[in-house]
């Protein structure tokens, strides 16, 4: 963009004059054809249009009076009806602090707690629920591990190994701990030709000093997903621990954390049909066991005396205070739907509409794509830049034919420095879009380029 265009809400006027003369003719023409069809009776033929009917807020109207198309779902995910309905209920029939009372809702509520536990445990395949533990989100699980295992078990001189495709989560906590402990930060790169976690590098710097490796399963960015297998081998060969970031996996595929072979693994609410609010960390109970608590009060404690106290199990020992209770047993709720779905069928679906993303954007002039292409395996998200457009001038203009995407680093500042770029547009697909998503967003960005290139 040339200097002195920088103002968005000018862009934005200019934009929507722009749409308003034709120039998204394609776009319009097809929402109303969809809209037409949407209009009469026939039997759903794909996942995201069965599934559809349970997110009302996706029928809606953008404030610009474009049909609102979401695709900021590795941000966060719509929420069910019943999701919603789990919530509102606890409030209005059993709304009670849960555990120690004896009384009829706090027995209700409680059960409905430990029910929501249960069914985490049944989502990943856990031995048992009392791998499960409840946190405000998965940064807060990372924290959890920093802050008791990490400090418990690393000194000065012991390695940790990341990539540089992590999600600032991802990082922050073990530079704290790093500073703490005078552990040592390393960090893998990718392969120059897809963009892919370099095996080959990490293989070459595991050593004895290597006592943990944590990566993010699925990139928030690339898509890619991490060759755990061999992480795990390598891990164990040397005696080390694994910890994965499953938030861009556990919503999108299935996730068994007993053929994964991490030690622990982190999972956030929100992005898997869940309220804010709510994470959860699993860890085999085996090292849950070895961990110290990390904050103190209520609920975590078997004992307390004026000079000293003993510690619940896990994972008791690991929720201290009133926990969010119905967003735990909302995120239960969530479970139930991705589970009567099927996490399998939900999967086969997105490599589907991700494929179509992903061809239909490779067609665009001037975009690039970062990642692995489908045939490697890709999560159903693309990370772009178009060539001379800054990515939230981008994002902005596209919101004005109702095309909701997300800018910036994506929480990866470290990869976009790697990848030589300020950040980038992200459009991500979740299993209730439909290819008249993709086909809109499309049509609206090469809109939005043309639109570009006259103002130039």
């Amino acid at each position: 963009m040339p200097a002195g265009t920088s103002s968005l809400s000018a862009l934005a006027s200019h934009a929507r004059g722009h749409h308003r003369r034709g120039r998204c003719n394609n776009w319009r023409g097809r929402s109303a054809r969809v809209e037409a069809s949407a209009s009469t009776e026939r039997r759903p033929t794909t996942l995201g249009e069965e599934t559809r009917k349970d997110f009302p807020i996706l029928d809606q109207k953008t404030e610009s009076g474009a049909q609102l198309v979401y695709l900021d779902n590795a941000a966060t995910s719509q929420k069910p009806n019943e999701v919603v309905d789990a919530h509102m209920f606890y409030y209005k029939d059993y709304n009670s602090n849960v555990h120690r009372g004896v009384h009829y809702l706090s027995s209700k509520a409680t059960d409905a707690y430990e029910l929501s536990r249960r069914k985490i445990a049944r989502f990943v395949n856990a031995k048992t629920d009392r791998e499960i533990v409840f946190t405000r989100n998965a940064s807060e699980a990372i924290n959890l591990v920093a802050n008791t295992w990490g400090t418990k078990y690393l000194e000065a001189g012991d390695e940790i190994i990341l990539s540089v495709l992590e999600h600032h989560s991802n990082i922050v906590p073990w530079q704290l701990l790093a500073e703490r402990t005078g552990c040592v930060l390393k960090f893998v790169k990718l392969t120059k030709d897809t963009q892919e976690l370099d095996i080959a590098e990490l293989r070459s710097l595991v050593n004895e000093k290597t006592k943990l490796i944590t990566t993010a399963h699925v990139s928030n960015v690339t898509g890619g997903e991490a060759p755990v297998a061999e992480i795990v081998e390598l891990a164990r060969g040397v005696g080390a621990k694994v910890l994965l970031d499953a938030c861009q996996s556990l919503p999108h595929m299935p996730v068994d954390v007993q053929s994964l072979g991490a030690d622990w693994i982190v999972g956030s609410g929100h992005k898997m049909c869940g309220p804010t609010g709510i994470g959860f960390l699993w860890g085999r109970l085996d090292v849950l066991e070895t961990m110290p608590p990390w904050m103190g009060g209520g609920e975590m404690i078997q004992d307390v005396f004026l000079e000293r106290s003993t510690y619940a199990e896990p994972p008791g020992r690991f929720e201290a205070g009133t926990p969010a209770i119905a967003e735990a047993i909302a995120l239960g709720a969530a479970c139930d739907y991705l589970s009567r779905i099927g996490m399998d069928r939900i999967h086969e679906y997105e490599v589907e509409i991700g494929r179509y993303l992903y061809e239909k954007l490779s067609q665009v002039p001037k975009v690039t794509i970062y990642g692995p292409p489908p045939s490697r395996g890709r999560a159903s998200l693309c990370a772009f830049n178009v060539e001379g457009i800054h990515a939230n001038d981008l994002c902005t203009l596209l919101d004005q034919a109702g095309i909701a995407c997300r800018s910036g680093h994506h929480c990866t500042q470290p990869l976009h420095r790697y990848l030589d770029v300020p950040g980038s547009a992200r459009a991500s697909l979740y299993f209730y879009n439909v290819r008249e998503d993709v086909d809109a967003f499309i049509d609206a960005l090469r809109s939005t380029i043309e639109f570009f290139s006259e103002f130039e």
